[in-house]
């Protein structure tokens, strides 16, 4: 990884709000909220405290991979239109104080949580920090266009922990919800990659559009959506969820796959259907459809957590108790 000065050492010193957004507090946010998701659906009758502390880790582990993901993607985030703006590439921390938050951060969640919860939790924790910073960011996403598919793992392990830190083990159930945000990723980063190829291409990435072409990443976005939307169902038949949730899944899962119909019939990623600008929602007319499904998919992911979250709070029955 090579730095530009800029990078290596920032030209005024950081303000707070700089190692805030080393966090990636958006999708920390995210990462949370599916964690408090499988730590209330695993019904395991936490104390409320511990259950804060853990999630609190869950939450700082997050922040931690995402500084090791700050500090070793530099190089390329300075290249690319929606990064640029990034704390290290803009100069304002430097890579090697990002880098020290990293592994202060990652030390603390993961003794914290084996501490207050259980080391299985820590475990976890600790393999979703290595895999995000060491095997998406270091390894796949720079050699692979399959680093979205094999790194969403990372993305998709914060349920299992959250249920692990309430139970001291793993269900099915749990790896149900790490499978449903696993088939959601690619769908959902490739439709954002139709219409931001230029900057992958520009900074050596090798994404889905780049090596492969928008008609080959809008066929893939169709066979990805057409087997993660059944799978959404499927917490309905294992006891996870409820009757709402199978009504809220099937209704979602039919918008999303009419929207990933419509990706793969669009010219999404073509020349004429670039971005404007670096705003993520401002698109050309030719990738709409893309930009469509990507919104779409957040709202859709969202709705089903909090609908599992919601039945289980308000103890309402499975829906696998009412089918014959």
């Amino acid at each position: 990884m090579a730095m530009s000065p800029a990078i290596a050492r920032a030209s005024a010193p950081a303000r707070w709000q700089d190692y805030v957004q080393l966090l990636k507090p958006r999708v920390m946010s995210l990462v949370v909220f599916t964690a408090v998701t499988g730590l209330v659906c695993a019904d395991a009758g936490m104390n409320p405290v511990l259950a804060a502390v853990s999630i609190l880790c869950i939450a700082v582990g997050a922040g931690a991979s995402a500084a090791f993901n700050m500090w070793y993607d530099a190089d390329i985030d300075a290249k690319m239109r929606r990064t640029r703006g990034r704390p290290v590439p803009a100069g304002r921390v430097r890579g090697g104080d990002a880098l020290t938050l990293g592994v202060v951060l990652s030390a603390f969640s993961i003794m914290l949580l084996g501490m207050t919860a259980n080391w299985l939790a820590a475990g976890l924790l600790a393999f979703t920090i290595f895999f995000y910073a060491v095997v998406y960011t270091m390894w796949l996403k720079r050699s692979t266009p399959q680093n979205i598919v094999i790194g969403g793992l990372a993305g998709a392990l914060p349920p299992v922990i959250g249920w692990a830190a309430a139970t001291g083990s793993v269900s099915l159930n749990a790896w149900l919800l790490c499978a449903i945000i696993f088939m959601w990723t690619p769908p959902h980063f490739w439709a954002l990659s139709l219409y931001t190829s230029e900057d992958y291409q520009k900074a050596g990435v090798p994404m889905m559009p780049v090596t492969a072409g928008p008609a080959a990443t809008r066929r893939q976005i169709l066979v990805y959506s057409l087997l993660f939307a059944p799978l959404c169902l499927a917490p309905a038949f294992t006891g996870l969820g409820g009757a709402v949730y199978l009504a809220v899944a099937a209704a979602g899962g039919a918008v999303f796959l009419v929207l990933a119909w419509r990706v793969f019939r669009s010219r999404a990623g073509e020349a004429a259907g670039q971005r404007n600008d670096d705003g993520l929602y401002d698109v050309k007319a030719g990738s709409k459809d893309a930009r469509n499904l990507f919104a779409f998919s957040i709202l859709y992911l969202t709705l089903i957590f909090a609908t599992l979250l919601a039945e289980r709070m308000l103890a309402l029955p499975p829906a696998g108790g009412l089918l014959p």
